[in-house]
C-alpha cells in the first residue's frame, strides 16, 4: 500500500464517524423535538450537539497532525495513532452524550494523541531539514544503535 493511502484510509474512517455523529444529532433533534435552526433545548440534546460540534472543531487539527506524522515520521505508527484517536473521539462522544463529566477520558486521550502526532511530525520535519541542509540524518544514525 502506498504511503499516503494509509493516512487516507484513516481520514476516510474519521469522516464516516463525523457523519455518524451528525446522524446522532439528527436523531436527538427528533427525540427532544428541537427543530433546525435551533441548536439548544434540553440538556440531553445540548450535550449530544456539543459532542458532535467539538468533534468537527478538532477535525482539521487531526488531519494536519496525522499527515505530518505519517509523511515525515512513520506512516504505520501515525496510522495506528489515527485509529486510537478515532476510538478516543468515539469515547468522548458517547461519554459526553451521557453526562458532561463523562467526556474527559476520551477528550484527554484524543488531546494526548494529537500532541503526540504533532511532536512526531515536528521531529520528522526537523530530521528532514537536518538531512537536506546539514547532511545529517538523525533517524539513520539512531537505527545503528
Amino acid at each position: 500500500m502506498p504511503q499516503a493511502d494509509r493516512a487516507s484510509v484513516i481520514l476516510t474512517e474519521r469522516l464516516l464517524f463525523a457523519g455518524y455523529f451528525a446522524f446522532q444529532v439528527g436523531r436527538a433533534r427528533l427525540k427532544y423535538k428541537i427543530m433546525p435552526p435551533a441548536v439548544s433545548g434540553s440538556p440531553e440534546f445540548d450535550r449530544i450537539f456539543r459532542a458532535q460540534q467539538n468533534s468537527v472543531e478538532f477535525y482539521p487539527a487531526f488531519m494536519i497532525t496525522l499527515w505530518m506524522a505519517g509523511w515525515y515520521f512513520n506512516q504505520v505508527f501515525a496510522t495506528c495513532l489515527g485509529l486510537l484517536y478515532i476510538y478516543a473521539r468515539h469515547q468522548y462522544f458517547w461519554g459526553y452524550s451521557e453526562a458532561a463529566n463523562k467526556r474527559m477520558t476520551g477528550f484527554r486521550l484524543g488531546l494526548g494523541i494529537l500532541a503526540l502526532l504533532a511532536i512526531l511530525g515536528a521531529l520528522g520535519i526537523a530530521n528532514s531539514f537536518l538531512d537536506e541542509y546539514l547532511d545529517l540524518n538523525v533517524a539513520k544514525k539512531l537505527r545503528h544503535f
